[in-house]
């Protein structure tokens, strides 16, 4: 009877642990299984990022290189600004109504009117328009060499000399304006005369020479333009004072009633105090309340409205010379 229980007895533990046996094996294929089904994902993750680190390397590579890039540089190593020639004796164009320089205007005019800038001699530029209204024309742009006006004419008003000599001319549409302008001033019990209007290349290299051999260069270069740089062989500007010729040309004009008629109605007719006090490191030369020049109404009333210079309108700037 016991060998039959002990009989059973085996048996039954020999299912039981069978049984387990088996469960076993079957959870151990099954975790291999997750384990195999995982490793894909596990994988996928792992390139993913590995390419956004990639990229991060890049970006941080480009950002390095935009850092360390040095600036372009222009023809002889200076900034070539728009407007503006880049080699000596090339022609730049100018217009008064070329939107461009109005641009150029606006962004000059938000300095307040430092003096961040002078005109010299070291770098020559020919305008290629000498004929326009608004040319300009100081140290750095000149007229083409020989250049005289095709429309030059006698102006019919007084002048402080009783000769008809060249320097009485005016190119016709300035000459018309300053007709008007003398006889608005005679209303206003006013009494203007005419010094000197166009000059020649050639007087004008005889009076600068003759001052250069008087004060030296750097005094005369402070008054007195060189050959093909002077507005006078434009035309378009013209030396005023009283009737009587008394401070003609001279500084002690500025505290005469002309000078400041001048002041307050040259812009009504087109005119400009050309060499305004306090620009003359913009202008390179002194303050000359005499010295008046034709630009049409639209630019002067801008120019003088603004208290800008047309190196500042036209935005013509040239590295200091000190």
């Amino acid at each position: 009877m016991r060998k039959k229980y002990a009989a059973t007895f085996i048996v039954a533990v020999l299912i039981v642990g069978g049984g387990l046996f088996a469960w076993g094996q079957n959870h151990a294929s099954d975790a291999g299984s997750t384990v195999v089904e995982k490793a894909p994902v596990l994988s996928q993750q792992k390139q993913n990022q590995e390419k956004q680190a990639a990229q991060q390397d890049r970006k941080t590579a480009a950002a390095s290189d935009t850092k360390t890039q040095k600036p372009s540089q222009s023809t002889n190593g200076k900034a070539v600004s728009s407007g503006q020639a880049v080699n000596s004796k090339t022609s730049v164009h100018q217009s008064s109504g070329d939107k461009s320089s109005e641009s150029a205007a606006k962004g000059s005019s938000k300095t307040g009117g430092k003096n961040n800038f002078i005109n010299t001699y070291s770098v020559e530029h020919v305008v290629s328009n000498p004929e326009s209204i608004a040319v300009l024309v100081n140290k750095t742009y000149r007229l083409p060499a020989g250049y005289v006006p095709s429309d030059l004419v006698y102006p019919n008003v007084p002048f402080t000399f009783s000769e008809k000599l060249e320097k009485r001319k005016m190119r016709r549409e300035a000459a018309v304006a300053l007709e008007k302008m003398f006889a608005a001033a005679k209303k206003d019990g006013i009494s203007l005369a005419g010094v000197s209007g166009y000059r020649s290349e050639s007087r004008q290299t005889t009076l600068y020479n003759n001052y250069a051999k008087k004060d030296g260069v750097k005094a005369a270069d402070t008054y007195s333009a060189r050959s093909g740089h002077s507005e006078h062989q434009t035309g378009l500007a013209i030396d005023v004072s009283g009737i009587t010729g008394k401070c003609a040309a001279q500084s002690c004009f500025s505290g005469t009633k002309e000078a400041k008629w001048l002041a307050e109605h040259a812009q009504e007719y087109g005119f400009i105090i050309r060499y305004p006090e306090g620009k003359d490191a913009i202008t390179g030369y002194k303050y000359e309340p005499w010295h008046i020049r034709y630009v049409g109404t639209k630019l002067a009333d801008e120019v003088t409205s603004r208290y800008m210079t047309l190196e500042q309108y036209f935005g013509s700037s040239v590295p200091v010379s000190k």
